[in-house]
């Protein structure tokens, strides 16, 4: 009989569903210490967590029966997913559980900030009686921005739709016919924060939405306007959104994420124009039920070899074939990341080029899907290798896959090219070994990086001397450089150069190595 522990407070309905399954041993152990946990971990077969567990990869060497981990909630930070791979343990979680709450908490602030509810409320409880202090604004006929239209973001259009309400949005994984099909016209990022009397936030936090809503963003809004955040904290400047809020720019704020959690001391509070709750979002019994359910019945079905519906990493395929294609489901994932960090425009199509005999004689099912895994990962917390694929037909992209004999420079390569409607952008990578996996060439450019960490891309004149700018640049800010290549067709002219640093660049450092007058474009890519 399998053995399951649950080391972590679930809630009834999900031991329930567990305990009366009559297939497995339910063991419930909480608050284990992690030598308590190495000890014990040995004689079971599925390990069910919440968040105080860490699964380190000394856990799992110590886990010789362990065939799933399972997390209820949606992040794995306290798993070590990539040991987890390499054991054969298939990781799950539960990214749906608490779509609906966290929709429905966003609408709760949008009224809240609408009809000054929580001063209202205090006012009255003070003892005063003063309806004409608190004056609110309807929802009818005003616009709602939604900066990303993943499953919350959709749930929270439905329901605004009801209201009366026009719905734009700025998500540049979805294709304008996807959008108009639930009712949303999608924009640019620039026009929505113009035209917006509402802004909804539901993005993946990553070194490209870090601070991404600050000065010049609330610069471009009405003074009238209200911001919403119920995603994660760090999307938006707080420094910048208390300065924007005191001096008018805008009408109101609402968050339930903070940067700093707990924000007990954030001076965000002393405001009147702004609404705030201890991170909420799913805090619903409603959604605690879904998740331990959901989690308890995906290892049951991981235990019984049955299709589970959220696995994190990758799927349990073939020894042989994951001997074979392993590198490539790497070089694949690392791809579609770095695709995702680099495009502009909305993303119409993929194609992906394989060449080369291994290509020829094995199913590359797997790699295409972890190229739209990876594609996803950066703006989307819930894509997993199931899904993606789903993810990616619903948002309306088109995925092409072609084959062909040996390049000639490279025995196997795969080209992966990301149409918008802006431009296409090429990026083609190779394996040499079972652990070097390297981008070869991006649009015209041959070079020969390594995918890993962070990475500065950096489009510059080739001539003498850029590199030694650059390094000083870096070196002034006590960045170390770990590795550098260059792609290039002739000198004087336009090159690339990758550089893979030691630590994040923070923005005030790419902003100066933009600001050189021989460097055309900095991006900085994390992988």
């Amino acid at each position: 009989m399998d053995k399951v522990l649950v080391s972590d407070l679930l809630s009834q309905q999900g031991l329930d569903v567990l305990i009366n399954s009559c297939d497995f041993k339910v063991d419930v152990a909480l608050e284990l210490t992690h030598e308590e946990l190495l000890e014990r971990i040995a004689e079971y077969d599925a390990l069910l967590i919440r968040s105080d567990t860490r699964v380190t990869a000394e856990v799992i060497e110590a886990a010789k029966r362990l065939k799933v981990i399972g997390r209820a909630g949606v992040g794995v930070d306290n798993i070590d997913v990539a040991a987890a791979t390499r054991h054969g343990i298939l990781v799950v979680n539960t990214p749906e559980g608490n779509t609906i709450a966290a929709a429905e908490h966003t609408i709760t602030l949008l009224l809240a900030l609408a009809r000054n509810i929580v001063p209202a409320g205090i006012s009255l409880k003070k003892g005063t009686w003063k309806r004409s202090d608190f004056i609110g604004v309807e929802l009818y006929g005003k616009v709602l921005g939604t900066v990303g239209l993943g499953r919350i973001g959709r749930e929270v259009t439905k329901r605004v739709n009801a209201f009366g309400m026009q719905s734009i949005a700025f998500d540049p994984y979805i294709t304008a016919e996807a959008a108009e099909k639930m009712g949303v016209r999608l924009v640019d990022r620039e026009t929505l924060f113009q035209e917006s009397d509402y802004i909804s936030v539901h993005t993946h936090l990553n070194a490209e939405t870090y601070h991404s809503i600050g000065d010049a963003e609330f610069q471009l809004m009405k003074p009238t306007s209200r911001l919403i955040n119920c995603a994660r904290g760090g999307i938006i400047d707080e420094e910048a959104l208390y300065h924007a809020l005191k001096n008018g720019k805008i009408a109101g704020a609402a968050l339930d994420v903070f940067e700093d959690e707990p924000a007990t001391e954030n001076p965000l509070l002393e405001l009147d124009s702004f609404l705030a709750t201890p991170h909420l979002g799913a805090s619903t019994t409603e959604a605690q039920e879904h998740v331990a359910i959901e989690v308890a019945q995906q290892v049951i079905n991981a235990l019984r070899d049955e299709p589970v519906a959220n696995a994190v990493n990758q799927p349990r395929i073939d020894p042989r074939m994951y001997d074979i294609l392993g590198p490539y489901l790497q070089l694949a994932e690392k791809i579609g990341s770095f695709h995702a960090q680099i495009v502009e425009g909305q993303i119409a199509a993929i194609k992906i080029h394989y060449s080369g005999a291994l290509f020829q004689k094995e199913d590359v099912t797997p790699i295409t899907v972890a190229l739209q895994k990876g594609l996803l990962t950066p703006v989307l917390t819930e894509v997993n290798y199931v899904n993606a694929p789903f993810l990616i037909k619903q948002r309306g992209i088109a995925v092409t896959e072609t084959k062909s004999d040996s390049e000639a420079d490279f025995a196997n390569l795969m080209t992966v090219t990301v149409a918008t409607d802006r431009d296409d952008t090429v990026l083609a990578g190779t394996t040499f070994g079972r652990k070097d996996i390297r981008i070869v060439r991006i649009n015209q450019l041959h070079l020969n990086a390594t995918p890993e960490g962070y990475i500065l891309l950096i489009y510059n004149r080739d001539q003498p001397g850029m590199i030694g700018l650059i390094g000083t640049i870096l070196g002034e800010h006590n960045i170390n450089i770990a590795d550098m290549t260059v792609g290039r067709s002739r000198p004087d002219e336009v090159a690339l150069t990758l550089i893979n640093v030691d630590s994040p660049v923070p923005r005030p450092v790419i902003n100066a190595l933009a600001s050189q007058k021989k460097i055309a474009f900095v991006k900085q890519v994390i992988l």
